[in-house]
């Protein structure tokens, strides 16, 4: 598995237009091949992390590439973040647990 960690910093006066397009590659990522999941989260600070999981290096990589998604990272680049780091990682081992209830 893949694992993407996206950190970010919004500029709000483009957070509306944002809204829409992260709306927008929740749903194409969501239906490439070999997508397991991806959620995001917002510190007090106002950092935001998306943590992305997909199946391989070669369905990451499709993502990565696939032609709405660059014209999202080339926006973000030029107007909706402030600053970001991305670190792509390959899972090495993983444990669950689940208590029922």
């Amino acid at each position: 598995m893949i694992v993407t960690v996206f950190r970010s910093r919004l500029r709000p006066e483009h957070a509306d237009e944002y809204a829409a397009t992260a709306a927008r590659m929740s749903e194409l990522a969501s239906a490439m091949p070999g997508y397991i999941s991806h959620k995001g989260f917002t510190a007090a600070d106002g950092e935001r992390v998306t943590i992305v999981e997909f199946e391989s290096a070669a369905t990451h990589r499709a993502w990565a590439v696939d032609a709405a998604h660059a014209a999202a990272k080339q926006a973000g680049r030029e107007r909706f973040y402030s600053e970001y780091s991305i670190q792509v990682c390959e899972v090495l081992r993983s444990n669950s647990f689940s208590r029922e209830a």
